[in-house]
């Protein structure tokens, strides 16, 4: 089964290079998401993400830990980003998205790491919080297609992500995978400092939903366009996972794919916070499941 990712056609249309120039001007009055900081990146001015003019990269790999339909064979084609609009301060990956380790690399050597990735047999590139890059990422693209890449692209977002950026990715990603974080905004706003974001991610996630629809797979089990929702459970039921399992089945469609992730864990500043100092346990993560098949959610989990 040969699938043609959607941005080809965009790509051989001249619209990708239209959706670049509107991209990289938003560098210049940073709107790249809903902080909306209004800093000139390019002049050097860095925003609560912390993320500057060029692309940092944590890593590039195979990643076989991901869900199964990225997974496939020989692994989902990572490419992890640094820094992070979000700044939760429960992350598990702080060193990369508040401390910034990583490397500078040009659009051109990020247009490589793509076709390294492929030639490994990877099934789809994996942008990894890619929300503060879209401009620069974006850019790289009509390299790594000249260069022959045609695997799915995978936007592996929080969530927190402006709507106008997401409708000009429209034809470019042909896998979203947001996280649904919170339904709560007072938890949003203690735990990640955007009261907004359930609002936000709601609004994100009907467009997402309208642009690639459910999840969809080969005869393989291999996904190749569709949304892919994450739900990360935390203690006390922070998240809000039933508000956000009824939310996902009602106002989006209840055979949406829907990863409810058991691997919360407290680190980096969590432990000054009692209620998610801890590890959540088997009961929630039952309820949790439970909630889902109540709304009538039945893939995933």
């Amino acid at each position: 089964m040969s699938i043609i990712p959607s941005y080809i056609k965009l790509y051989n249309s001249g619209e990708l290079q239209e959706r670049i120039k509107i991209l990289n001007a938003f560098l210049e009055d940073c709107k790249l998401c809903p902080r909306d900081c209004r800093k000139n990146r390019l002049k050097g001015e860095i925003g609560i993400c912390k993320a500057g003019a060029e692309l940092i990269v944590s890593s590039v790999f195979p990643h076989f830990g991901e869900e199964p339909p990225l997974i496939g064979y020989y692994g989902s084609g990572t490419i992890f980003l640094t820094h992070c609009n979000l700044r939760c301060i429960f992350c598990q990956n702080y060193e990369i998205s508040h401390a910034g380790e990583g490397k500078k690399v040009t659009t051109n050597e990020f247009a490589d790491y793509m076709i390294y990735l492929q030639r490994l047999g990877c099934h789809n590139i994996n942008f990894v919080t890619p929300t503060h890059y879209a401009a620069q990422i974006i850019t790289s693209l009509p390299k790594a297609i000249e260069m022959g890449l045609e695997l799915p692209l995978v936007w592996n977002c929080g969530g927190y992500e402006s709507i106008e950026v997401i409708k000009l990715l429209d034809g470019i990603v042909d896998i979203y995978m947001p996280d649904f974080k919170y339904s709560s905004s007072t938890s949003a706003k203690k735990y990640s400092k955007a009261p907004d974001y359930p609002d936000i991610v709601k609004e994100v996630l009907k467009e997402m939903h309208r642009q690639v629809d459910v999840l969809k797979m080969d005869n393989r089990g291999i996904a190749y366009r569709g949304l892919l929702i994450r739900h990360l459970i935390m203690p006390d039921g922070i998240a809000g996972t039933r508000d956000a399992m009824e939310f996902i089945a009602k106002e989006l469609s209840p055979d949406s794919y829907v990863n409810i992730m058991d691997q919360y864990r407290p680190c980096y500043k969590a432990f000054e916070h009692p209620e998610i100092s801890r590890k959540i346990t088997s009961e929630e993560y039952e309820e949790a499941v439970r909630f889902a098949r109540e709304a009538g959610l039945h893939r995933g989990f």
